[in-house]
């Protein structure tokens, strides 16, 4: 019996088969991590450097070029480079405002697993404290027996490594 047409073969991948079934819209990832790199670029002092040199370059050349040599003279108020510019000015304030949500995205997961960590710091701190006034109470209290400072090192020990097994659980089990 012949298979139909329609179903995967079980040796080819699943996924996309081909440029027909390819989504022809970027990712929304792919073009916030451009927009972080334009951001990122457009900040450092070579641009500021080299869109110094661009346009000084621009506007000598079409100052005191001859005049059949100038594609954007002086006597029309070098328009070419002020619509250059404008061009440039309007998609760079959208995708820096993007690249800074992003940071801001970032930022926020950060300070909430600073957050989850900084309680668990807390209860287990709060453990041991709870766990040493148990000790000192059993030490203090005479129906007991004494405990020996070697008893006590043991007790700790033992405790620190059910914190380490649970720490080590939470960390696994959390990522």
């Amino acid at each position: 019996m012949a298979r139909p047409s329609r179903m995967p073969a079980l040796d080819a991948p699943r996924g996309r088969s081909g440029m027909l079934n390819r989504n022809p819209q970027p990712s929304r990832d792919r073009f916030g991590r451009f927009s972080e790199a334009f951001a990122r670029g457009m900040g450092t002092s070579g641009f500021l450097i080299g869109m110094t040199v661009f346009v000084a370059a621009w506007l000598l050349w079409n100052s005191l070029a001859p005049v059949d040599l100038q594609f954007d003279p002086k006597a029309t108020n070098f328009t070419l480079l002020t619509l250059i510019l404008s061009l440039q000015a309007s998609y760079a304030a959208p995708l820096i405002l993007l690249a800074q949500n992003r940071q801001d995205d970032r930022d926020r997961v950060q300070i909430e697993q600073d957050r989850q960590r900084a309680e668990r710091n807390l209860a287990d701190t709060e453990y041991l404290a709870r766990e040493i006034v148990a000790l000192r109470m059993a030490l203090t209290d005479g129906s007991s027996g004494a405990v020996t400072k070697d008893v006590l090192r043991n007790e700790l020990k033992a405790m620190l490594e059910q914190l380490d097994t649970r720490a080590d659980e939470r960390d696994g089990s959390g990522r």
